[in-house]
Order: C-alpha cells, then sequence, then structure tokens
C-alpha cells in the first residue's frame, strides 16, 4: 500500500503492523484500519515512535476503546509484553460522528464507550496476535471487518460540506508542491476562509497545520530511504525556503534536527 511507513518515524522497530484498505463504500469515512501486533521477550520494550497524520484515530485495545485527536508533534508509545492494537484513521467526513470540536481533543486521548466495537474486535484478534501465518491475517482481516461495518453503522455518509473536508484532505496529500492555504483555496475554488473553517470543523487543526504535516512526513521519508538526497534538496523539493527553514520545522514538530534524525534512522 502506499503511504504504508507514512508517518512511522523509525518502520524498523515495529514487532508487526499493518495498514488494511476499508471497504470502497466507506473510503469517504474511513482512510484506513492500522494493527500493530507485538510478542516481546520479558523485559524487552519497543518504543514506537510516530509523526501523526492531522486527523483523529480510534483505537481498540485489550483493555479497551479511545479516541485520539489531531497531534501537533511526535508522539510515542513504549510496547512490551504480548498485545495488539486495531485502529481506525478517520476521514475529516467521518469527524462529526464523533465530536464537534475536534480541535478540543488536541494532543489528547480520551476513553471512547463503544463495548459493543470492542467486543467484536476482541474476539476477532483473539487468536491472532503477534501472528504473521494465514491465521493472523484472517484475524486482522475479521478486525478490519468489525471495525468497518461498526463505523458504517454509526457515521451516516458525508454531507456537502463534510465532503469538502475530505477533498482538502485528499488535496494536501497528494500535491507535494502545495505550501500555501492560498494555493489549495484556489484549485478548490473556494475562499481560505471556508478552508480555514472545514478545518476547524473536521479536523481540529488550521489547513497550514495539515499542509505543514504532510510536507513534514514526506521530508523524514526522503531522508530515511534516500540516504543520497542531501537535506537542501529535500527542503527545497518540498517546498521549504531553505535548509533552515526545514531545520526548524523539524526541531518544532519533532525535538530534533534532519541530520539528527537521518543519523538515527540509519542505526535502526
Amino acid at each position: 500500500m502506499e503511504d504504508q511507513w507514512r508517518g512511522l518515524l523509525y518502520p524498523a522497530r515495529l514487532p508487526t503492523f499493518h495498514r488494511l484498505l476499508p471497504p470502497d463504500a466507506l473510503r469517504d469515512r474511513l482512510r484506513w484500519v492500522w494493527i500493530p501486533e507485538w510478542d516481546l521477550a520479558p523485559g524487552k520494550v519497543s518504543r514506537q515512535e510516530v509523526l501523526p497524520f492531522p486527523a483523529l484515530n480510534l483505537v481498540v485495545q485489550p483493555e479497551g476503546v479511545s479516541l485520539s485527536g489531531p497531534a501537533t508533534r511526535r508522539s510515542f508509545r513504549d510496547l512490551a509484553g504480548r498485545g495488539w492494537a486495531v485502529g481506525m484513521l478517520l476521514r475529516p467526513a467521518a469527524v462529526p460522528g464523533f465530536t464537534d470540536d475536534p480541535g478540543s481533543l488536541r494532543d489528547a486521548e480520551i476513553p471512547f464507550h463503544a463495548p459493543d466495537l470492542h467486543a467484536a474486535v476482541t474476539v476477532a484478534m483473539s487468536s491472532g496476535a503477534a501472528n504473521n501465518d494465514d491465521d493472523g491475517a484472517c484475524c486482522r482481516e475479521r478486525a478490519a471487518a468489525a471495525v468497518a461495518e461498526w463505523l458504517a453503522a454509526r457515521v451516516p455518509l458525508p454531507t456537502a460540506e463534510a465532503e469538502a473536508a475530505n477533498r482538502l484532505e485528499d488535496l494536501i496529500q497528494s500535491d507535494r508542491e502545495l505550501t500555501r492555504v492560498d494555493q489549495a483555496a484556489d484549485q478548490l475554488g473556494v475562499s481560505v476562509r471556508t478552508l480555514q473553517r472545514l478545518a476547524r470543523r473536521f479536523v481540529g487543526l488550521p489547513p497550514l497545520a495539515m499542509i505543514r504535516r504532510y510536507r513534514l512526513q514526506e521530508a523524514t521519508e526522503r531522508l530515511r530511504d534516500n540516504t543520497e538526497l542531501s537535506i537542501a534538496d529535500v527542503a527545497a523539493d518540498l517546498g521549504y525556503a531553505d535548509h533552515a527553514h526545514l531545520a526548524n520545522a523539524f526541531r518544532e514538530v519533532l525535538g530534533f534536527t534532519p541530520s539528527g534524525y537521518r543519523h538515527s534512522a540509519s542505526q535502526e
């Protein structure tokens, strides 16, 4: 899948990780289902560091269900023992089904009451955690089908405004030369104020923050996977004014420099 590792800062650390596409009829509300599984030796801890997508995630784990809001910085989770998670990366159009104010969930994770969803996913995953074999694949597929069925029943078809929010996300994701909000407004044929309203209601981050997040994800991927490409070239290709502007973005959101990240990723 394209974007299989997008947002994952150190993919080599992942014990097992899958992203599964939803049914076609649900792609306007669900981008994909993501499923990490792990079975680590006693005393071993695997730190998973992520530069999250500018979106909301609904996550099912053995201990319950949680809703994560849009993040403004990198996040991490330490994995130990044996376990799994089944997450839904929500499209903007799905957000009103969970909150009227996604901005209030910035950098937050809250419990979400969905016992039927939790039960269905737990049953699906109970015999396949930390497996890469056919049985594990079947469990993941059943879990993905369970969350898709639950989401389809809970979140209605998008309104025209919700579809516009999806188009904004699609444009920002696909057009890697896009660096300004007015460029996005021009391409979508709406005003900057309209884009700001859509982003506030359906994402919880300003549209400029969405643009910068996708560009920064692209930068980390290029720095990690193409060591022959200079940092200055990465900055230029992605619309940063120069190396220094990319470095400032890295420090602000990730807490380290592009060169520091490239070095640490090469050690994994």
